[in-house]
This record gives structure tokens, C-alpha cells and sequence, in this order.
């Protein structure tokens, strides 16, 4: 075999391998191109971006909503459970201040020295003004107009300086604790002044007839 026909048919094996090597290359593209789809996915449309972004907004925004009412709520709670402890608190306190109270007022009638009474008197304003931090405020009825919803009458008595249906005398002080009543104030109502007694009715004079007789 000449030189000549060698070179040809190691020509022709070269670019056979090279067929083969692009044909091998093609059908692999293929392959991946098939299992990736095929094709790029589709660009979304302008008109369901918009969609997709108001409804996160208006999720965003129920989510603040849904929050702000817990914040709320719960700063709701904690106050009611405040209140509650201070009323339970203010409960178990009312009797140490009626016994301080009942104290003051036989030490004013018996032979105590007026310093004591006076540092008694001290002690028990600085004890108010703690409890009055907290919202506890007496309530004094005396000379006022009954009110059921802040007063207790335990008794009813005429009185001819006292107008009808007023208060006479405060028996139990009465407290309140932020506006609302915590113990109504015991006290003795005015039924106003004594009737006076009806005239007894008068003997009619006798006639004549029976003086004659």
C-alpha cells in the first residue's frame, strides 16, 4: 500500500472519530435537555405579580391587626389582675383601719396624753396616703344625701335637724377603690321631722233641748 492511500484512509478514520464524538455530544444535549424539561419556565405574567403582592399585603396586614388586639388583650388582663389583687388586699386591710379608727376616738374621750393621740393620729394619715397611691378612697357620708349605691342604712330615725331622707350619722366608714365601691358606708337615715299629734276632736256643745232636760 503507497504512502498516498495510508494518509487517505487515516483521513477519513479521523473524521469518522470526530462524527462520532459530535454525534455522541448531540444526543447527550438532547438527553439533558429532556430531563430538565426542555424548555426555560415561563416568565410570570405583570397581572399575577400584582395578585401575589396584595395578597401578602393584606395577610401582612391581619397579621397586625391579630397582633395589636393581643397586645391589647393582654395588657387588659394584666391590669384586671392587678385590681384583683389590690381589692383582696384592700379587703383584708378595711378591719385594721376600723379597729385604728375605734382606737383614735375612745383615746379622744379618755385621759390620753394628746402627744400620744397626735402620733397615732400621724401614723394612721401616712397609712391613707399609701393606700390612696393604690386608688383606696374613704367614703364620708355624714349631712350628705342617702345614695344606696355608696351607703348601708341600718336604721331609720326622725330628725328635726336633719332633712328627709339624709344621713344622720356615719356608724362604719365606707370605701372605695378606683371608683368603684369596695364597702358602702353603714349610716342612720333621716326620716325628717316628727309629725305633730292630729287634734283630738272636740266635744259638739250641748243643745238646749238637753240642758232643759
Amino acid at each position: 500500500m503507497s504512502k498516498k492511500k495510508k494518509k487517505e484512509q487515516q483521513s477519513e478514520s479521523a473524521a469518522t472519530t470526530e462524527n462520532a464524538a459530535a454525534e455522541a455530544a448531540a444526543v447527550e444535549v438532547a438527553e439533558d435537555s429532556a430531563e430538565s424539561g426542555g424548555t426555560q419556565p415561563a416568565a410570570t405574567p405583570p397581572e399575577d405579580q400584582q395578585a401575589e403582592i396584595d395578597a401578602m399585603k393584606d395577610r401582612l396586614l391581619r397579621l397586625q391587626a391579630d397582633f395589636d388586639n393581643y397586645r391589647k388583650r393582654m395588657i387588659r388582663e394584666k391590669e384586671e389582675t392587678f385590681q384583683m389583687a389590690n381589692e383582696a388586699l384592700m379587703e383584708e386591710i378595711l378591719p385594721v383601719l376600723d379597729h385604728m379608727e375605734m382606737a383614735m376616738n375612745a383615746a379622744g374621750q379618755q385621759q390620753v396624753p394628746d402627744a400620744f393621740l397626735d402620733g397615732v393620729k400621724l401614723v394612721m394619715g401616712q397609712l391613707m396616703q399609701v393606700l390612696k397611691k393604690f386608688g383606696l378612697t374613704p367614703i364620708d357620708a355624714e349631712g350628705l344625701l342617702f345614695d344606696p349605691h355608696q351607703h348601708e342604712a341600718i336604721s331609720h330615725l326622725k330628725s328635726e335637724t336633719v332633712p328627709d331622707h339624709h344621713v344622720i350619722a356615719q356608724t362604719r366608714r365606707g370605701y372605695s377603690l378606683r371608683n368603684k365601691v369596695l364597702r358602702a358606708a353603714q349610716v342612720v337615715v333621716s326620716d325628717g321631722p316628727q309629725e305633730p299629734p292630729a287634734d283630738e276632736p272636740q266635744e259638739e256643745p250641748a243643745s238646749q233641748e238637753e240642758n232643759g232636760q
